[in-house]
């Protein structure tokens, strides 16, 4: 019996899969480098804050408001630190206050002091599970600020947050109009305006600002700054925590994102039309009809230790610019409160989709034009639970690929006809391999066998591999969808928490990684046979029977750990896949090549005349005949 040898080739690709999965589950963890650094950013961040109320007494410091506005005798006390804006601070509106607007989608909670959202709830969602009872709630409890430095004529520094609005609530047919006034005079003010519409999770936004120009130095542009401190809504921290960064469209629709590792991570892009706080379903987007000149964009990493840091996922934080026109500012913006679900982010027709990352290239393409209107037809046209439209969607894709399947399947069985053949070459030219090499290219070529047609389409299902790795973790149809099992679609399907954490593998034990484990264990004992009878022996190669033996194990054992902690779908995805191939392969194998027909179509093949060579097969001819060359005018 013929000792079986390994295919270098399929070793370098099972070699390639696994690095591309190494890559995709760790692109965005943190190094210790970055951690050390984000220790020492907040350590810095800390310093700040230190020397910020240091220097309070710069910043205006608001009394109580006054019983008649515009107080003269108390208006002249305000100017001396309030200058221009003390008018403002003898307003009735000069306390503690709050206006709330909401429609069915989301409630708005807007502060006196500062006029800026303090709260924004979304109605419709649960946190961490269906049945928590807790609200997803993208601002609380201080998480978010939104201020504006103003630069006055009389060189102050005053902060928009620390100084109070006038609210005015009014309506315009079933819209809601909140007009928040920062006023230095009657007819003088900033304007913040929020129109909320029914049913709607857009927020207009306009800032404005009339009869200024005497108050504000209009030399350069106003900086307006904007932070959110994201709050976990998910099950597992950490791997919500691997989707949450910053995105955002610059120059002539053009899209990047401030990476999602590590701390300190910082961008400086122009013409900005939206900057979008991302997490993992959901988002906050502030957009522009008027592109900001140039921003600065920062996010930093809170979650160093996910058994510690459980609150929060990151800190984004962004610094645009807002230009002055005539002496006055104008600005018609929005506000994005919602889930960052693609079909809803694409029906706003502003390219807020492409916040989500669907991948680069052909993977996105893939994922924009196969894989979600597919799914979509299936969960919600045709009305499937999300488990049933993951297993029939698998199968509509699997099917689709069948076919080369087929073709990788029968590349296979003719390389294994002619394996006898090329041992024999082997043997023949022992001493001399590059002779070996040309004798065997010519069997090949008489043959009508090219030995690289089991690799392309390998290389042409990888693609698919890898989108499919982007679709599920951004699926929003998942989110909280149960299936068997698992309650979550969207997070692991643990039926076993452990009372310790495993490196790598995390504290539970998720069932389907443990059934797609399995199903690629039985996969690969199935075609590893065939692959090291196809595969020509390689000389001067080590024992491949025995490192194919380590990998059918290695396999499913990194299947088992990775997706322990990914969400349900892709390993349920990858179960079904997986199962599904065993199956086609099954079919192929014994119900359609035959392998005594492929051997006698080689056979009739070698008595007619050999194929024309393509270019690149002249030219590997050309190479190895010069090389001959060379050896032999070397020996002489």
């Amino acid at each position: 019996m013929e000792e079986k040898k390994f295919d270098l080739n399929s070793i370098i690709g099972f070699v390639l899969i696994f690095g591309i999965l190494v890559w995709i589950m760790y692109q965005n963890q943190p190094s210790d480098k970055e951690i050390a650094a984000e220790k020492a950013k907040k350590e810095l961040v800390a310093k700040q804050e230190a020397q910020a109320k240091a220097d309070k007494t710069k910043t205006a410091v608001l009394p109580v408001a006054a019983t008649t506005p515009g107080d003269t005798v108390q208006l002249a006390q305000l100017q001396k630190t309030l200058g221009g804006f003390a008018y403002s601070a003898t307003l009735p509106s000069a306390k503690e206050g709050f206006t709330t607007i909401e429609n069915d989608k989301i409630k708005l909670k807007i502060a006196n002091k500062g006029g800026y959202i303090v709260e924004a709830t979304l109605k419709e969602f649960k946190r961490f599970e269906k049945n928590s009872g807790q609200l997803v709630e993208l601002i609380k409890d201080n998480n978010s600020n939104l201020n504006i430095q103003l630069q006055t004529t009389d060189n102050r520094t005053l902060n928009s947050k620390d100084l109070y609005f006038e609210p005015t609530l009014t309506k315009n047919g079933q819209d809601q109009i909140l007009t928040m006034r920062l006023k230095a005079g009657a007819n003088e003010f900033l304007e913040y305006k929020y129109v909320l519409k029914p049913n709607d999770y857009l927020v207009g936004f306009d800032v404005r600002s009339q009869g200024l120009n005497k108050v504000l130095n209009s030399a350069k542009p106003l900086d307006l700054q904007w932070d959110l401190k994201t709050y976990r809504n998910e099950k597992s921290v950490s791997y919500e925590n691997r989707y949450a960064q910053i995105e955002y469209e610059y120059g002539d629709e053009k899209y990047s994102s401030v990476s999602a590792t590590g701390s300190g991570k910082e961008e400086t892009p122009e013409k900005v039309s939206y900057v979008a706080f991302k997490q993992h379903f959901f988002t906050t987007i502030l957009a522009t009809d008027k592109p900001f000149e140039k921003s600065k964009l920062q996010s930093d990493n809170l979650v160093n230790d996910e058994k510690v840091d459980t609150i929060f996922t990151k800190q984004f934080r962004a610094t645009v610019p807002l230009a002055f026109t005539n002496g006055e500012v104008d600005y018609k913006m929005s506000w994005y409160f919602g889930p960052a679900d693609y079909k809803v982010l694409k029906s706003y027709d502003k390219n807020f989709e492409k916040i989500i990352p669907l991948g680069w290239g052909i993977f996105g393409w893939i994922n924009k034009w196969i894989f979600i209107p597919l799914f979509g037809f299936l969960s919600s046209t045709i009305g499937l639970s999300l488990g049933i439209a993951i297993i029939i969607f698998t199968i509509i894709i699997k099917i689709a690929m069948s076919p080369i399947t087929y073709k990788s399947f029968l590349s296979q069985a003719k390389m294994k006809v002619l394996r006898p053949e090329i041992t024999e070459l082997g043997e023949k030219f022992k001493k001399d391999p590059m002779k070996k090499q040309q004798e065997t290219m010519k069997l090949y070529n008489k043959a009508g066998v090219n030995p690289m047609a089991g690799c392309i389409p390998a290389l042409i299902q990888l693609p698919f591999m890898y989108a499919s790795f982007q679709f599920f973790p951004s699926a929003f149809e998942l989110r909280q969808k149960g299936f068997l099992w698992a309650d979550d679609l969207s997070s692991f399907d643990a039926v076993v928490k452990l009372p310790f954490h495993i490196p790598l593998y995390g504290d539970h034990i998720s069932l389907f990684p443990i059934l797609a484990a399995i199903a690629i264990f039985f996969y690969m004992k199935m075609t590893s046979g065939d692959q090291q009878m196809a595969a020509p022996q390689q000389e001067g190669m080590p024992d491949m029977a025995k490192m194919m033996k380590i990998m059918i194990y290695v396999s499913p054992l990194m299947m088992l750990i990775f997706f322990n902690s990914y969400g349900a779908g892709l390993s349920l995805y990858n179960f079904i896949s997986n199962l599904i191939t065993i199956g086609i392969m099954f079919v192929i194998k014994n119900y359609i090549v035959d392998t005594d027909k492929i051997h006698a179509q080689i056979q009739e093949n070698k008595l007619k005349e050999p194929k024309k060579q393509s270019k690149f097969q002249q030219r590997l001819q050309e190479v190895m005949e010069q090389q001959e060359a060379a050896k032999k005018q070397n020996k002489k």
